[in-house]
């Protein structure tokens, strides 16, 4: 397709008395790794939830290639091809870890092809030898493995993930960033909510930035990293 293949115009989220989102505008090219970071509260989050249609945007438009899914169910959405993980990792914790991928599977398939196609998903990252497993005996990075499998079994052509690496330590991270950039190179495109600033500035190609609700800058990581409104709101004087 010509054009980007995701359009974010104009959005705006508003919850009674509280702008969430104000007036936000992006593209996200095919094959691409974006990094979205901010202040605690700066939007992040409703900007997915919006996305793959939790929430429902007050104003604005997003496209999927070239077309509109605005405001369409979380399912629609997932099916055209845009899901996203969990930031609190929401698995059903007495159900095997299998079990748990099987259900994105299920958008698309049968129960024995999505069973299949589960186990597909984690050997892709990595966890093929605890399919059995029940989902509560994982260790926190291994569930966060899970939830990135689960959305991968939707098949999705925009993966969102929503601080994937929140609680891991530097080497689980590196794990994690090695692994993500294999799912690129698969021809995934991804947009990545963190708040490991190494993890970012060495992972994504562009960087949006969110502050109450608005974005207040985009570029690669070098122009974030000395975009003094970025510094001043989050990043803080170390990227001065």
């Amino acid at each position: 397709m010509n054009g980007p293949l995701l359009e974010i115009r104009g959005i705006s989220k508003r919850f009674g008395g509280l702008q969430a989102l104000e007036d936000l505008s992006f593209d996200v090219s095919k094959g691409e790794i974006v990094g979205l970071i901010g202040p605690n509260g700066a939007g992040k989050s409703t900007l997915f939830n919006t996305l793959v249609g939790l929430h429902k945007p007050t104003a604005g438009a997003v496209r999927l290639e070239g077309k509109d899914v605005t405001g369409l169910r979380p399912h629609r959405i997932a099916k055209r091809g845009m899901t996203k993980t969990f930031q609190n990792v929401a698995l059903f914790a007495e159900t095997s870890v299998l079990d748990n991928v099987l259900i994105g599977a299920l958008l698309r398939e049968s129960v024995a092809d999505a069973r299949a196609t589960a186990r597909t998903c984690l050997e892709r990252v990595g966890l093929a030898d605890v399919a059995e497993k029940a989902a509560s005996d994982l260790s926190f990075p291994e569930r966060a493995r899970v939830e990135v499998a689960r959305g991968l079994a939707t098949r999705p052509k925009v993966l969102l993930l929503d601080e994937v690496m929140a609680a891991l330590n530097r080497v689980e991270m590196e794990e994690i960033m090695v692994l993500i950039r294999s799912l690129r190179e698969d021809g995934l495109t991804v947009i990545v909510v963190e708040h490991h600033m190494h993890a970012i500035m060495s992972l994504c190609e562009r960087i949006v930035v969110l502050n109450f609700g608005r974005k207040i800058a985009e570029g690669s990581p070098q122009e974030i990293s000395r975009n003094q409104e970025v510094v001043r709101a989050y990043l803080g004087r170390e990227y001065a």
